[in-house]
């Protein structure tokens, strides 16, 4: 039976009662609950084949704070051209940057809005990111759902063969066995847990599969991403701007102010932004405004997974 009080909150942070209905449709509709992942996946692709036009305050509204700051979530530096207003939190940001920011959560999983900037660990009402989003009757109606069904499916999604929900037993791969489709084909049947389509080229892979656009969207930003220059930090050039949780994989940002440790808003756990050790580990060899004695830790190509105790 499930606990129908998973989705109830009482305070600012709660969920609202669409997003919990949108929960429940998930749960019990024809016993099953995550039957909304075939359409998600449609709305996900559809969305990132349409060019989306910016979205921009208007400069007049009264119940926006607006500041002359960066963007605190432009990790790409792609230079909106809106005007900054605060979060609750008190970081500047814009209505794309917010959108891409939160879509990114849900695609990494994740059912709640955390900020992004390395020691703010606050979680913003969904009536809040509506807002400051700007987000289209479509958009939040994405949101609604990805978010119901992220909380609701933990590791299963659907089998673009045979449309029955698979376990990934295996984390860290993306290749996953289809013993339905196998029996049924008379072999051996795989899909990409990320694109959901019939797995194409070599396996096991934690990356991509072989099929056109397949792609992890996290890695191509730390591959991306531009090198800073951590101005507090003495001896240190050359650091990518954004790095995936040593712990449990969510990408953060330095805000290039402050020291070299960071405190991941997810996990909680600390690292060095710089070296990507364990704090604790770090500070035996270094002070917190020095360089690492191992130096800037190269760009990371694959995603930790979070081995949740």
């Amino acid at each position: 039976m499930w606990n129908r009080s998973l989705l109830t909150g009482n305070g600012p942070t709660g969920f609202s009662d669409s997003v919990r209905t949108e929960f429940f449709k998930a749960l019990d509709q024809r016993g099953h609950r995550i039957r909304l992942d075939e359409e998600i996946h449609t709305i996900i692709r559809d969305l990132s084949l349409t060019p989306a036009q910016e979205k921009c305050y208007n400069p007049h509204d009264p119940t926006l704070r607006f500041v002359d700051a960066d963007d605190d979530l432009d990790f790409l530096c792609e230079g909106f051209q809106s005007r900054r207003a605060l979060m609750s939190c008190g970081h500047a940001v814009t209505p794309m940057s917010l959108t891409n920011w939160c879509r990114r959560l849900l695609d990494e999983g994740e059912s709640r809005f955390v900020c992004g900037q390395s020691g703010c660990n606050v979680e913003w009402p969904f009536a809040e990111v509506c807002k400051m989003a700007l987000l289209t009757p479509e958009e939040k109606k994405y949101f609604e759902r990805t978010m119901a069904s992220n909380a609701a499916r933990g590791s299963t999604k659907l089998c673009p063969g045979c449309k029955s929900s698979v376990v990934r037993q295996n984390q860290s791969v993306l290749n996953v066995h289809c013993t339905l489709c196998t029996a049924k084909k008379g072999r051996i049947f795989e899909f990409c847990w990320q694109c959901l389509r019939e797995w194409k080229g070599p396996g096991p892979r934690s990356d991509r599969c072989g099929n056109v656009g397949c792609c992890n969207e996290s890695l191509k930003t730390l591959k991306t991403c531009p090198d800073i220059n951590l101005g507090a930090v003495k001896g240190v050039t050359g650091c990518p701007s954004i790095r995936a949780c040593p712990t449990c994989g969510i990408l953060l940002q330095h805000d290039n102010n402050n020291c070299k440790k960071v405190v991941c808003p997810r996990c909680k756990v600390g690292f060095c932004f710089v070296c990507l050790k364990l704090t604790e580990a770090c500070l035996k060899t270094s002070s917190p405004y020095n360089k690492c004695s191992s130096g800037v830790a190269p760009r990371q190509t694959s995603i930790p997974l979070w081995q949740k105790k």
